[in-house]
């Protein structure tokens, strides 16, 4: 039994946003969605890059099937920090990705963010992936019901996203066994903001066909007012003994003959330089005859290169790799060359060169590094008070990755002994903003605790028996007058 995908997918930008910033591919082994966030030069930028890394595992073979998607998820984080140095402009842009990758008959799968993944099998349908935020922490901690949950006003801060932020960020991976005719649905925070769990069960269970239910989930998303953008990819495992191979419901216009059959003189002229046009052409190229659905911000950079840096910088790779693939006419001019350069007579400065340039490097990096620390905030524990600090907890030998940035009046006893732990370890924040935010809650916490202030005024004798059995408004720390206040 050979297993593939059917697919269908849909995206729209919404009823509030001028632009759309999710991105999503689903072929015959490959489906991934991403929501970018940053702003309107940032978001678009972000999730199309990601997408546009990864479709090429849409293949029937993989190497390293346990270990291919998480790389390349990784790999795909490395441009972004890179699309980041060439452009300042896109500081502080991420994305979330979920993404499957069909291996024989298991699902490789990958997830960060909020973005989610649900699935359809032996007539249960179950909610796959945890969302990265701040809110669903509270949750899991028992801080917060989920019906709370939903109206917090923190609920969309997130924990956990690709982006310059972080080098190598925490997936979730996970391995599920699949089997013919059960279903995946995943989607951007669009969908789930706007449509309950049980609605888009009902669509998923009660439509048929694929690009129908996708149709329907966005459409049942803009009635209900829609205020993100929303991107649905639904897929479908098949025995493909049993069914007809899914045609591309995607169909680009006929490419020219220099796209059609790129020559080894296109190749190397995209892989090391910025020819947009080329660039949008050579992925074109490769998706030309391949079975799949683009939607969101990378349908759009593939077909127009409006983001340039996007189809540049994938193009690079993937011309890179179509370079490999050499006739044996190439190989042995390339093993010529390396004999040459083997016998050729070394020269004394090569080595010095190479090890001032390592140190320059080196240097180089570890600065940016402590620059980077001082960008990041985290909450701790400050001579038994609740502060915020900025930069890192770790310290590099006598140099301080650290330092105060305020203090609150929140003792650290007042709180549970759990929350106690975590701080004296350090929570970190992605931003000031973030870390306000958790010291908010940690506030509205140790207020439960409070004591209620003696009434000065009460005169009588049982009066003063209950003032004298409560604390007097002198004595109630400051943080609980402030909940008194309120």
């Amino acid at each position: 039994m050979a297993l593939t995908l059917r697919f269908a997918a849909a995206s729209d930008v919404g009823t509030v946003r001028s632009n759309n910033q999710d991105s999503a591919y689903a072929g015959r082994y490959l489906a991934v969605v991403a929501d970018g966030m940053g702003g309107h030069v940032g978001g678009d930028v972000a999730s199309a890059s990601t997408v546009l890394d990864l479709v090429h595992l849409d293949q029937e073979t993989t190497e390293d099937v346990e270990t291919v998607l998480p790389d390349e998820i990784q790999t795909a984080n490395s441009i972004l920090n890179e699309l980041v140095s060439a452009n300042p402009k896109l500081s502080g842009m991420g994305t979330t990705v979920t993404a499957l990758l069909l291996t024989d008959d298991t699902f490789q799968y990958a997830h960060i963010g909020d973005s989610r993944a649900y699935r359809l099998k032996d007539g249960r349908f179950t909610q796959m992936s945890r969302d990265h935020t701040f809110v669903q922490r509270l949750v899991e901690e028992g801080r917060l019901s989920p019906t709370e949950a939903e109206s917090h006003p923190h609920k969309n801060v997130l924990l956990r996203v690709l982006g310059d932020s972080d080098a190598s960020p925490e997936l979730d991976i996970h391995q599920f066994p699949v089997s013919a005719g059960e279903r995946w649905v995943l989607c951007s925070d669009g969908l789930n903001a706007v449509v309950s769990d049980p609605v888009i069960e009902q669509i998923v269970r009660n439509t048929k066909d694929l690009q129908e239910t996708a149709d329907d989930l966005v459409k049942t998303t803009l009635d209900g007012g829609s205020p993100d953008n929303v991107t649905v990819v639904v897929v479908e495992v098949v025995d493909t003994e049993d069914q007809p191979t899914q045609t591309s419901p995607l169909m680009y216009e006929e490419l020219d003959a220099e796209e059609s059959s790129p020559d080894t003189g296109m190749l190397q002229r995209i892989a090391g330089s910025d020819d947009v046009e080329a660039s949008a052409a050579i992925i074109r190229h490769e998706m030309k005859n391949r079975p799949h659905v683009l939607v969101g911000s990378a349908l759009l950079a593939t077909q127009t290169g409006h983001i340039p840096m996007v189809t540049t910088r994938s193009a690079q790779r993937r011309a890179a790799a179509l370079l490999m693939h050499k006739t044996p006419k190439q190989e042995a001019e390339v093993l010529e060359q390396r004999a040459e350069e083997h016998y050729a007579p070394k020269r004394r400065w090569v080595v010095p060169a190479f090890l001032t340039l390592m140190g320059l490097i080196l240097a180089a990096v570890l600065w940016i590094g402590y620059l980077w620390t001082q960008t990041q905030y985290y909450v701790g524990n400050y001579d038994g008070r609740v502060a915020i600090f900025n930069g890192v907890s770790q310290d590099l030998g006598p140099l301080k990755l650290s330092s105060l940035d305020s203090v609150t009046e929140v003792p650290l006893d007042a709180l549970p002994a759990y929350t106690q732990q975590r701080l004296k370890s350090s929570l970190p924040a992605r931003d000031l903003a973030h870390a306000q935010a958790m010291v908010s809650e940690l506030l509205n916490t140790a207020q439960q605790n409070c004591p209620e202030p003696a009434d000065e005024n009460d005169s009588n004798e049982s009066g003063q028996n209950e003032a004298s059995a409560s604390p007097s408004p002198s004595d109630v720390p400051s943080y609980c007058l402030e909940a008194a206040d309120e």
